[in-house]
């Protein structure tokens, strides 16, 4: 934190917590402990955990109107196409959350275009900064590749979604179907 002193001059300050037994531990405080976690890029022994998490996020009571099938031919597919743009955020080992996309070139077009085609999180890691670090390592990625334009598409009715992406800067949606 930053603080002024009383002649003007700007100062560090540390805000000093109790340590020890007294301290109350975050869950004592009802909040989740962060735990460390790993943002790396996706290898090919990762496909079936990937594979995995993304059955147990899109079922169809949860996203009936998902127009993206998720099978193990997306998670192949979209591997093979751009390995780069394939993240894995783990935990001891454990895939917690991914985010997969591909960047997109057109003819006649000196810009690229970035796609974050899925970004998942395991729920009992949700609220946990994981998304956002994954999708911060993809918007990173996309830079160092050039592209000018950022694409993701939601469902209109996933509220978080729409929320966690506003926050980041997409306006909002509008939604085509043919």
């Amino acid at each position: 934190m930053r603080t002024n002193d009383s002649d003007g001059q700007s100062k560090n300050s540390e805000t000093v917590l109790p340590a020890g037994p007294a301290a109350a531990t975050p869950e004592e405080n009802g909040s989740r402990k962060k735990p460390d976690i790993e943002i790396r890029e996706m290898g090919v022994d990762d496909i079936p955990a990937v594979f995995h998490l993304g059955e147990q996020v899109f079922t169809a009571d949860k996203t009936p109107t998902l127009y993206r099938t998720w099978d193990e031919f997306e998670v192949i597919s979209i591997f093979n196409e751009d390995t780069e743009y394939c993240l894995v955020a783990e935990v001891e080992g454990q895939i917690i959350g991914f985010a997969m996309g591909n960047v997109v070139t057109k003819k006649k077009s000196a810009w690229k275009y970035g796609y974050l085609v899925w970004l998942v999180v395991s729920p009992e890691f949700q609220r946990m900064g994981v998304a956002s670090r994954l999708f911060h390592k993809f918007e990173d990625k996309m830079v160092e590749a050039g592209v000018r334009i950022f694409m993701i598409d939601t469902e209109a009715d996933n509220l978080p979604a729409l929320h966690f992406f506003r926050a980041r800067g997409f306006g909002s949606p509008s939604s085509i179907f043919i």
